[in-house]
C-alpha cells in the first residue's frame, strides 16, 4: 500500500476536503447589503416674490408691483407695497439699487390661510413656493429642518423663528432665509407669517 495511504492520512484528507467546501460556501455566499444612510435635504432658495436678492436691481420690483407709495419709499432705501390690506413686501436696496434684503409679512395675525385666500392677486411666495397662511410643517418639508429655532415675538404674540443659512451653496446665492410662524393653538397648526430672504447675513 502506498504510504501516502496508510492508516490517518484519509482522515486528514477528508478534513481538508471539508475545510475547502466550507471556504468556497463563505466565498461564494454575496455580502449583506448595508443600509444607505440619505443624506440630509439641503434645499436652497433663490427667489422670494418673484425676486433674487443680490442680483436684481429695485426696477424689477417695480415693474412687477407698481412704483410703491410714496410714503413707503424711504430715504434709506427700503422700499415697500401692501395688497389687499393684508400682506406686505419690503424690499432693501443698496447705495446702486440692488436689492438685497426681501421680506414679506402678514399685516394681520393669521392663524387660518383664508385670510389670504380673499386676495387671489397675492402671489409673494418663494421659489419653491412658500407662501404666507402656509403650515409651519411645510417650511420643514420643502427645506428640511432649519440650521436653528428660537422662540420670537411680534406685536406680543409668540412666534418661532427658522433660520436657515445657505453660505454652503456658494456666495453668488442668497445667504439666509428667515421664516417666522405662529404656534400651533387650539389644534391648529402653526402658520408661516413671515418670510425673509437675504443676499447678506442677517
Amino acid at each position: 500500500m502506498p504510504a501516502g495511504l496508510r492508516s490517518g492520512h484519509p482522515v486528514r484528507i477528508a478534513l481538508l476536503a471539508s475545510l475547502l467546501a466550507s471556504s468556497l460556501a463563505i466565498a461564494q455566499t454575496p455580502p449583506e447589503p448595508t443600509a444607505k444612510k440619505m443624506p440630509a435635504k439641503r434645499l436652497n432658495e433663490w427667489t422670494l416674490a418673484g425676486l433674487r436678492p443680490g442680483r436684481d436691481l429695485r426696477n424689477r420690483a417695480t415693474q412687477l408691483y407698481g412704483a410703491p407709495e410714496p410714503a413707503k419709499d424711504s430715504q434709506g432705501g427700503q422700499i415697500s407695497w401692501t395688497q389687499c390690506g393684508i400682506e406686505t413686501l419690503i424690499i432693501d436696496v443698496d447705495v446702486k439699487d440692488k436689492i438685497q434684503v426681501i421680506r414679506v409679512l402678514t399685516v394681520h395675525n393669521i392663524q387660518s390661510r383664508n385670510v389670504i385666500l380673499e386676495c387671489e392677486s397675492i402671489d409673494w411666495k418663494t421659489g419653491y413656493g412658500l407662501r404666507l397662511g402656509d403650515p409651519a410643517a411645510k417650511v420643514a418639508q420643502l427645506y428640511g429642518e432649519p440650521d436653528s429655532r428660537s422662540p420670537s415675538t411680534k406685536d406680543g404674540q409668540p412666534l418661532e423663528l427658522w433660520y436657515y443659512a445657505f453660505d454652503w451653496a456658494g456666495p453668488d446665492v442668497p445667504q439666509v432665509m428667515e421664516v417666522l410662524c405662529t404656534k400651533e393653538k387650539d389644534g391648529e397648526p402653526g402658520r408661516v407669517v413671515e418670510i425673509t430672504l437675504a443676499a447678506p447675513s442677517l
